[in-house]
């Protein structure tokens, strides 16, 4: 079985993820000090939301491609 390079848009998408996941992770410390006004906190949970939703949507991603590599390597 070879190995294939990620594509420029599969490996964007890699660096985007590792992006979102460490501003979430910035988020929840920010937010777990406990020192924030409710409004910053509200505007940072909302923010903590979106990026977990996008977070989900690549992970699911992912998954998909894994079980269609998966699928393959069992057709053969």
């Amino acid at each position: 079985m070879s190995k294939q390079a990620d594509t420029p848009v599969e490996s964007d998408k890699g660096k985007q993820f590792e992006a979102e996941l460490a501003e979430l992770e910035a988020l929840v410390a920010k937010m777990e000090s406990g020192d924030l006004p409710l409004e910053e906190s509200l505007a940072l949970f909302e923010r903590g939301v979106a990026l977990t939703r996008s977070c989900e949507a690549t992970l699911k991603q992912a998954e998909l491609r894994v079980e269609s590599l998966v699928k393959q390597r069992d057709e053969q």
